[in-house]
């Protein structure tokens, strides 16, 4: 048994030590193993760690039961990743409050080239599920990866029509991988397993309590390029996702609804508060997020990159252009990913180079450098 891989586990399962203190461990001792070799004394000059945690990880306990959870990953075929594997989902990584271990069941890519999240109200009505129907259709040239929450509603209408559609989903659960949530949308997920997925934050055996729904929320918006609210109230788990999504820099898209319906005022609200994109068509999407079919063929001739004068430019923005320069567009996730910049700054200094006329801006929060 790799004892980097069993350290890692046994230090998520230990009560107190969540998803940011976890990473400051590693990241303090140099591995997960060594945290364990690590004296109390040192421990406890760890930032957060206090003496209750420095005991709980000089006990046994969490490598005994880091042992049982493995032996249940390989009984229900189960994967688990940590946020240092390579496989690990990047778009989620990127987020500030990425899980540091997810487990996942199933075939789809979790870095898939093009990447929707649909979510909305449990009680969809007709109009929305029609809506659902349609978007995953028109969806279908892009082959993107469908990602939901397996909830009643609009979720798990989602998934039953990427599956039909043959287009992979992912479910995401506020649950341990061996209990489904809901228990009536068990079969659905045995076809998600051969047709895309299943992922989860939590431990085997962590029931689906309320508060761990709106942790699922987050990662449902980490794990998508945009999100579409298709049905929601005033308020709810939709417009949770739709804030936190925005939180993380992704596009939202909500479908409007009529005046005076309680399911459409929320997606209503969202673009009237300017937090979404309004969703007619799928052309609306392939606007905001610059996205084309691949295979169709540009006659026209491509313009070139505007020449840099690098002594008109200060160090920050030298660091912006070479990396636009190197390849171009370029996410403002990546940016900040590749420059090591804050967003504040960056928001900033693109500004600014757009003044210069030496960027311009692109739909779907790309940049590139201004082109001739």
């Amino acid at each position: 048994m790799n004892q980097e891989r069993l350290s890692f586990i046994a230090l998520h399962s230990i009560s107190g030590v969540g998803d940011y203190l976890l990473k400051q461990l590693i990241s303090y001792c140099g591995s997960a193993e060594q945290v364990f070799r690590t004296p109390k004394g040192k421990l406890m000059k760890i930032p957060g760690v206090g003496a209750i945690t420095a005991d709980a990880i000089a006990s046994e306990k969490s490598i005994a039961q880091a042992e049982k959870e493995i032996r249940k990953a390989e009984k229900y075929n189960t994967e688990i990743l940590f946020y240092t594997d390579k496989n690990y989902p990047t778009r989620l990584k990127k987020i500030e409050d990425a899980p540091a271990l997810i487990y996942y069941q199933g075939n789809a890519d979790l870095n898939h080239p093009k990447t929707v999240g649909i979510v909305g109200t449990r009680q969809a009505t007709v109009y929305g599920k029609e809506n659902v129907e349609k978007i995953i259709v028109e969806l279908l040239p892009h082959q993107t990866l469908i990602v939901s929450g397996l909830a009643y509603g609009i979720d798990i209408h989602a998934h039953k029509h990427a599956l039909k559609n043959n287009l992979p989903t992912i479910g995401v659960m506020g649950s341990g991988m061996d209990i489904i949530y809901p228990a009536a949308h068990k079969e659905t997920t045995k076809k998600m397993i051969e047709q895309g997925g299943l992922l989860t934050e939590n431990a085997f055996g962590t029931k689906p309590d309320a508060h761990n729904f709106p942790a699922r929320n987050r990662i449902i918006a980490g794990m998508c390029d945009a999100l579409i609210v298709v049905e929601a109230a005033d308020k709810g788990g939709a417009l949770i996702t739709a804030d936190i999504a925005n939180s993380y820099h992704r596009d939202v898209f909500a479908v409007p609804g009529n005046l005076g319906v309680t399911y459409s005022e929320g997606c209503n609200k969202l673009i009237k508060t300017n937090k979404a994109n309004l969703y007619s068509s799928v052309k609306d999407l392939e606007y905001i997020m610059n996205w084309s079919l691949e295979g169709k063929k540009d006659t026209k001739p491509r313009p070139t990159a505007v020449a840099i004068d690098w002594e008109n430019f200060d160090y920050e923005e030298k660091k912006v252009l070479a990396v636009l320069k190197e390849k171009s567009p370029v996410h403002i996730d990546d940016l900040m990913l590749r420059t090591e910049l804050s967003p504040g700054v960056l928001a900033s200094l693109l500004l600014g180079l757009e003044f210069k006329n030496a960027v311009e801006s692109l739909p779907g929060k790309e940049y590139r450098l201004r082109l001739t």
